[in-house]
């Protein structure tokens, strides 16, 4: 039986798996149980929104022991399973969700079908509203997850036994569709977006009745300056989160008289240096929502690119429409510096200045690192230019023959 200084017999257990290297039921590991039960469930809330929830305070982690009732003891060894320090990683908790589903041999999930929140096609839709793209981008999306295959229902279904345990990023699979769409309209080098912008605001300027033509460099002045605000936002709000509970844990009974004085003590004196600095009280916290930005015309004050059209820069080509730009460059052409395995690294330095700000601005959206969204592109273009990658790939392979 666990002491009166050890804590419960959960943390005991805790605390000897953890020493042993075992897989252990911790916070993050909890959040991936969520995870997969919202997918069992095929709930409209993809990983992004569940760990971008947790970030907002709607969903309890840190300090979520401060919920527990009254009668819940919580000392000793049980510290371990609930003082959070960080934030939830996207990858780690992706990662958790795998392990945990090959753990319990759950059966295939219920099936990812075209009607369902989580496939390409509806969730490429959610995100192009997001970061206020013109709606005719969907019908390209939705060709892009057709020929790449990425929308079938065998694919996009988890099943943890036939697929050893492998699942798709539903919400980084919609985004990097989305970037190569914008690769495939507008290229993102640095200059044939800027020349097709130019083509749309002449376009704009005499036509004035007419359907709006999407200006990219305008919508570039926008979602910059919203982005930079949204992000500047969310970089003070974490360097202003307080790690310290309310509610302190303690290593022993012995210990709760002194760890509850201190704490009385530093929250006297928060208060005492904020009544000092006069700081702004807390703005309340505002509901849970899928989307991050608000474009509605009210908000914006018309420039809301919604209903823009994409005719300056399409053309009839025969029965067929095409784009202006014939141009395309693989991002899997960028390969490691050590000529390893890996499809492809991101290093900023490597790319346009644009396709980095769309990078970031996405991956900013789901709270991934550029990297995982780049390798996500990468995928995405591997299966729909099988044959160019395959020359890509030839020419690497070549190179490395050469160096050694």
């Amino acid at each position: 039986m666990a002491s009166i200084c050890s804590g419960s017999l959960d943390g005991v257990e805790y605390s000897l798996r953890k020493e042993k290297g075992l897989v252990k039921m911790a916070m993050p590991t909890t959040l991936a149980l969520c995870g997969l039960s919202l997918l069992w469930q095929r709930e409209a809330l993809a990983l992004s929104d569940l760990l971008r929830f947790v970030e907002e305070g709607h969903i309890p982690y840190v300090n979520a022991f401060e919920r527990f009732p009254e009668e819940m003891k919580l000392y000793g060894r049980d510290k371990g399973i609930f003082a959070i320090e960080s934030w939830p990683s996207y990858e780690d908790v992706y990662r958790q969700m795998i392990d945990v589903a090959t753990f319990l041999d759950l059966p295939r999930f219920p099936a990812i079908t075209e009607d369902c929140y989580l496939h390409p096609n509806i969730l490429c839709r959610k995100y192009l509203m997001e970061v206020n793209l013109p709606d005719e981008m969907y019908d390209f999306t939705c060709q892009v997850v057709k020929m790449a295959g990425i929308g079938e229902v065998d694919f996009l279904t988890f099943d943890p036994i036939a697929r050893k345990g492998r699942t798709v990023k539903y919400d980084v699979q919609a985004v990097a569709v989305i970037v190569t769409v914008l690769k495939l309209l507008f290229l993102l080098d640095d200059n044939v977006e800027w020349s097709l912008s130019a083509i749309a605001e002449t376009y704009n300027e005499e036509n004035k009745e007419d359907k709006p033509c999407f200006d990219f460099r305008k919508w570039y002045q926008v979602m910059k300056k919203s982005f930079d605000e949204k992000k500047q936002k969310w970089e003070e709000a974490r360097a202003k989160f307080v790690w310290k509970s309310k509610k302190p844990l303690y290593h022993s009974p012995i210990d709760r008289s002194v760890v509850y004085k201190r704490r009385e003590m530093v929250v006297n004196l928060q208060k005492q240096f904020s009544t000092l600095v006069d700081s702004i009280p807390t703005a309340p916290k505002n509901s849970p929502s899928s989307f991050q930005f608000n474009w509605t015309e009210e908000v914006t004050g018309g420039t809301c690119f919604h209903g823009h059209s994409l005719q300056g820069i399409l053309y009839k080509k025969g029965q067929s429409v095409t784009t202006m730009n014939s141009l395309y460059w693989l991002s899997t052409q960028k390969f490691c510096k050590s000529y390893c395995k890996h499809v492809t690294t991101y290093e900023e330095s490597n790319f346009s200045l644009t396709y980095q700000f769309i990078i970031n601005l996405f991956s900013f959206l789901l709270r991934i690192k550029t990297y995982s969204l780049h390798e996500e592109v990468s995928l995405i273009e591997k299966r729909l230019f099988k044959k160019k990658y395959s020359t890509a790939k030839t020419k690497s392979s070549r190179s490395r023959k050469v160096r050694k």
